[in-house]
């Protein structure tokens, strides 16, 4: 959890902060001039989506790659407009002009799957062409093992958001995103006092609580924390089978991803940084089906 502020002076300067993350236009970094995306090619294709729509929680939100733990929608591996993040919107749009200004963003910060199928009601009524689906990290984050999402709930929620996209946009395409391996995240920060200092603010207790300890009781709740999220994503995988020849899966790619403390953000140790949403969105572009 953040840090609580004292004084207005740095509520203010925070605030600005996260209005200048959310702002549209795809901005450079501190110091650096604003821009828009890279500029598209002359001629439209028409096999490309004129609009796009990123489902999920705030891995795709792009949370916290700005100043503060806040969403950052610019920067998100999806579709974020900034020049810091080869998104898959800015891939797009260097091959298709028709889609500027069409990356909407419906992933929010702590969503669960049971969120899923309103943020796919969003999709469509944007009338996004493709869609991308990170979703199952905060079903899995919960105070205690007991408090995860059931396997089965998990699954049927993935069901019904498909099946509303499906029904409203049976023409778009699909991309189902596997969720990142955040028991790797414990392996490679639970030896580092600055990372253990952040985790004990209260991030994702079920696998970071007690980062330090050995303990046997410690040790089975990692490990019941990893074997869930590897349950979620074999459900994701069936998911996207049953869909049809629409929807596409990642086959893992970004759960195989070997994060590094570098690819996180220096206040959490949890979200990726600019780094992190970067490698997201390159392990996941071949799986879109847009790279031929």
């Amino acid at each position: 959890m953040p840090r609580r502020w004292t004084t207005t002076a740095v509520v203010v300067v925070l605030a600005l902060a996260a209005l200048a993350c959310e702002s549209g236009g795809g901005g450079g970094g501190i110091g650096q001039p604003s821009a828009g995306p890279p500029r598209p090619s002359a001629t439209a294709r028409p096999d490309l989506p004129a609009s796009m729509a990123a489902l999920g929680d705030s891995i795709s939100s792009g949370f916290g790659t700005c100043l503060v733990l806040a969403n950052c929608q610019r920067n998100s591996w999806s579709s974020g407009d900034g020049l810091r993040v080869e998104s898959h919107y800015r891939r797009l749009l260097e091959a298709n002009p028709a889609i500027r200004g069409n990356g909407h963003n419906h992933a929010a910060a702590g969503a669960r799957v049971r969120q899923l199928a309103d943020q796919a009601s969003a999709a469509v009524a944007a009338g996004a062409d493709y869609v991308t689906v990170l979703i199952g990290a905060n079903d899995a984050c919960r105070g205690r093992i007991e408090e995860m999402t059931e396997v089965s709930d998990f699954r049927a929620e993935v069901d019904r958001a498909l099946t509303v996209l499906k029904q409203g946009r049976p023409k778009a395409r699909v991309l189902v995103v596997s969720i990142p391996d955040l028991y790797r995240l414990w392996e490679i920060g639970h030896s580092e006092s600055q990372v253990v200092r952040a985790w004990n603010r209260g991030v994702c207790p079920a696998l970071l609580a007690n980062p330090t300890s050995t303990a046997a009781a410690d040790a089975s709740r990692r490990s019941a924390f990893r074997a869930r999220i590897d349950a979620y994503n074999k459900e994701l995988t069936a998911a996207c089978r049953a869909y049809g020849s629409r929807c596409r899966h990642d086959g893992g790619a970004v759960h195989r991803v070997r994060f590094s403390l570098d690819m996180l953000n220096r206040l959490d140790y949890f979200h990726p940084d600019v780094d992190g949403q970067a490698k997201l969105a390159e392990v996941t572009w071949g799986s879109s089906g847009f790279t031929g």
